[in-house]
């Protein structure tokens, strides 16, 4: 076995080296399953140095790189929100359609495996009583490559249903042969998993520089990139662990404990963002439009913005490493030779008509100002649509490069512009624990947090929609004694970031309530899905009596939280990962949530039914 020593180069500077260039490689392999790219010669550290296993956990986060596009076109194509071109390739078509089969070059079970075995490999090899001085330096590294395996493990179960299960790390091919794995679905994994992880929790991740360089694009942008975000926070892991498995109480105090422990999180986790204005419907009289930096649109055009909790970089030139297909599908060549050419007319992907759907005429709220007179200050609203759908795409018009005697329709979807997969946002942990609290008990909790974000107990108290558990909630995590003043007016709401004055604080000059209040926005949803007779059998007369449940109350605040994550993800690559996810939390509960998923996606034409669980699973290579 090789020991590998680098001494000579800051940890900042391997980081750039090793995740950014192709030179690096990973663990050896005797199968597929641990094959790699490289065709140099492999190494196998002893990681009994510092140096030895900060090398061998960023050729971890290199193998991320390779499964990245795989997990964003798994993700966005089964989903509601993307509908292909007559450019669009082929076996993303497949995957939309539900006919992927082996051949599919978007379904390989062992580009997550290959993750897994050299997280294997470095848990049994790291020595982990290395310190310095008194501080243990194994305790976030070896934390976060349980999170990394525990994160692939996720998203096989989540594509391939039960999949082979180990955690010794294989070397040979007699170790394959010769074993014959259980196969776990995420019920297993979840309980196999999460105990073990449970140890490391509120630990942060490693942290080996901010703002490292990554060399510039071949048209001479500038790309840098932050260490902590390509690694995924323990706690989080273990919530979606817990939330995918019904464990939703686990679920809230994992989601809880990141929000409140990690370090690198910003007071105001949630900023409300600059929107811009539809010009040509805004009404004369709209004012006080939230005008807060940076604009949403910074998320995905800054590397380090503070929004992004994980993310997987890939690098800016082929020569430079691993690079992604991904915007080039949505119409964006981030590996142009100049700025003008980025832009292409050969989109393979669009919003579908579900989105443009879902956020062209959505309520907008704003301070209302009465042109010639006194202000008005009352909050007032109108069908003017999502803002966040105008800040991440343009068209035709914005594109000067294009020709525009063209009257074609396209749509460029600009949340690409970085050359990085997102797995994690801050609004992700918010909205994911927005599920766990609804299918709790607590709707008004989890709808506090698109309305309201989080606010301060006085307020919290004298809320007249949160009920006494919620306020409870509230009490006890964000607003106690430990985190009061770092929470305190800082968490702003989610919804306010597409859709304006949601908030009922008192903001400069506003005194008025909004419209966007929890009973109007349940009801309204309710009476929507009580047009589905099929689906919500006795929902329509429930709704007619005014005599509507708890559990009415909870279900129509999933629709609102799916709705939600359908505006603030979308084109993110999660879409069909969160859509298994509600259907499962509605079987739960006793309601279809399998014709439910089937119903969401029936303008993808599906080959197969897919109100049979076994249809949503891609065949898996053996």
């Amino acid at each position: 076995m090789k020991n590998y020593h680098i001494k000579s180069q800051s940890i900042a500077t391997l980081f750039a080296f090793f995740i950014l260039h192709s030179s690096f490689f990973i663990l050896s392999s005797c199968s597929d399953m641990m094959e790699t790219d490289s065709d140099r010669q492999s190494i196998e550290p002893e990681l009994n140095t510092k140096t030895d296993s900060v090398f061998y956990a960023f050729g971890i986060a290199q193998a991320m790189q390779q499964l990245a596009d795989q997990y964003f076109f798994q993700g966005e194509m089964r989903g509601e929100l993307v509908t292909t071109t007559d450019k669009t390739d082929i076996n993303l078509r497949q995957l939309a359609n539900f006919s992927a089969d082996i051949t599919n070059k978007y379904d390989s079970a062992y580009v997550y495996y290959r993750v897994i075995n050299n997280c294997n490999y470095y848990l049994a090899h790291r020595d982990t009583t290395l310190l310095t001085g008194s501080t243990d330096v194994t305790r976030r590294e070896y934390a976060a490559v349980k999170a990394y395996r525990a994160w692939a493990y996720l998203q096989l179960a989540r594509n391939y249903g039960k999949v082979p299960f180990f955690t010794e790390p294989l070397t040979t091919i007699s170790q394959i042969d010769d074993n014959k794995f259980p196969e776990y679905g995420i019920e297993e994994i979840a309980a196999n998993l999460c105990p073990d992880l449970e140890t490391y929790s509120g630990t942060s991740v490693p942290n080996y520089g901010t703002s490292i360089s990554c060399g510039f694009t071949n048209f001479g942008l500038s790309k840098t990139m932050d260490t902590r975000k390509c690694f995924i926070p323990v706690n989080v892991i273990l919530g979606d662990l817990y939330l995918e498995t019904g464990q939703y109480q686990k679920a809230i105090n994992s989601y809880v404990t990141y929000l409140t422990t990690e370090e690198v999180r910003s007071p105001s986790v949630i900023a409300p963002f600059k929107l811009r204005n539809k010009e040509d419907q805004n009404p004369t009289n709209m004012r006080g439009v939230i005008a807060s930096s940076p604009n949403y649109g910074d998320i995905y055009n800054n590397n380090n913005v503070t929004d992004i909790v994980t993310y997987i970089p890939m690098s800016v030139s082929r020569v430079r490493g691993t690079t992604t297909n991904v915007p080039n599908t949505f119409g964006y060549d981030y590996y142009a030779l100049t700025t003008a050419a980025c832009w292409k007319e050969d989109i393979q992907l669009l919003p579908s008509e579900a989105y443009n759907t879902l956020t062209e005429d959505l309520t907008y709220y704003y301070y209302e100002n009465v042109l010639g007179g006194t202000p008005n200050r009352d909050v007032t609203s109108g069908p003017y649509g999502d803002m966040r759908s105008l800040a991440i795409m343009h068209t035709r018009q914005q594109a000067s490069n294009l020709q525009t005697d063209d009257e074609e329709d396209l749509q460029w979807i600009d949340k690409f512009q970085s050359g990085n997969i997102i797995l994690y946002r801050i609004s992700t942990i918010y909205l994911h624990l927005c599920e766990a609290l609804n299918r709790a008990g607590l709707p008004d909790a989890a709808f506090a947090f698109l309305k309201e974000g989080i606010n301060s107990n006085d307020t919290i108290q004298a809320n007249t929609w949160l009920s006494e558990a919620g306020k409870q909630f509230f009490r006890t995590t964000f607003l106690n004694e430990k985190n009061g003043e770092i929470f305190y007016n800082n968490s702003q709401p989610i919804h306010q970031r597409g859709c304006g004055v949601t908030s009922d604080r008192q903001y400069p000059g506003a005194q008025g309530a909004s419209p966007y209040q929890f009973a109007t926005e349940i009801g309204n949803k309710l009476k929507k899905l009580a047009e589905n007779a099929a689906l919500y059998p006795g929902l329509a007369s429930r709704v007619t009596a005014n005599a509507t449940t708890k559990a009415d109350t909870i279900m129509a605040m999933e629709e609102l939280l799916c709705d939600e994550e359908a505006m603030e993800f979308c084109f993110e690559g999660s879409r069909w990962y969160d859509l298994m996810r509600f259907a499962k939390h509605k079987n739960r509960a006793g309601l279809q949530g399998n014709a439910w998923l089937a119903d969401k996606l029936k303008a993808n034409a599906p080959t197969k039914a897919l109100t049979d669980e076994q249809n949503w699973y891609l065949p898996f290579k053996k």
